[in-house]
């Protein structure tokens, strides 16, 4: 849910105002479907949720294409502030490839410093999770053998995060990779 949460908010931030049938051709424009592991019927039920939560604000009603009246909501400042949270827990939190890919879709509501100390702190606690991976691996105790193997599949998964953090980490201190605030976007939509 929070990282459905999370590029709900975001593509309302860059949008200004979108309803939910907008929101959603978007996000599967991007294949967010895909990476991020979101539904369409998610998508709706996160902009509710937001709605409830005084994240997002009702701006209009439009008329619906044959169907009911669409509502248009826009992002309240308690919700840029949730996306900005969102955004610094996906990337500085190992553990969920689903956050950590929407929270790379939406990198650019953070500054470049800001970026840079989250993918440090990402690192760190990689770090720590590779060191208490060995130890499991070097004293396993009764654990079967081919449980062990989740320990490999685990060590080889945070060995290749650690390695993309410290490459983007690279990259941003040597100036590379522009995060622009992005163009309006919306992708049009047959109403």
């Amino acid at each position: 849910m929070s990282a459905t949460r999370m590029l709900v908010l975001g593509v309302m931030h860059w949008a200004g105002r979108a309803h939910g049938y907008q929101v959603r051709t978007e996000l599967v424009s991007w294949s967010a479907d895909t990476w991020a592991r979101i539904k369409p019927g998610s998508i709706y039920h996160a902009i509710r949720k937001a709605a409830a939560d005084g994240l997002l604000e009702q701006d209009s009603t439009e008329p619906g294409d044959g169907g009911p009246d669409r509502v248009a909501y826009r992002i309240t400042p308690e919700g840029r502030a949730e996306l900005r949270r969102l955004v610094r827990e996906g990337l500085s939190t190992p553990g969920d490839p689903w956050m950590l890919n929407a929270a790379i879709a939406m990198l650019p509501v953070l500054d470049r410093d800001e970026v840079r100390a989250l993918l440090a702190t990402r690192i760190k606690a990689l770090d720590e999770t590779l060191t208490r991976l060995r130890e499991w691996r070097a004293d396993p105790g009764q654990t079967p053998e081919h449980v062990l193997e989740q320990a490999n599949l685990w060590v080889g998964q945070a060995r290749a995060d650690q390695e993309w953090a410290a490459s983007l980490l690279d990259r941003l201190n040597a100036g590379g990779l522009r995060l622009p605030q992005p163009p309006a976007v919306l992708h049009p939509t047959r109403d």
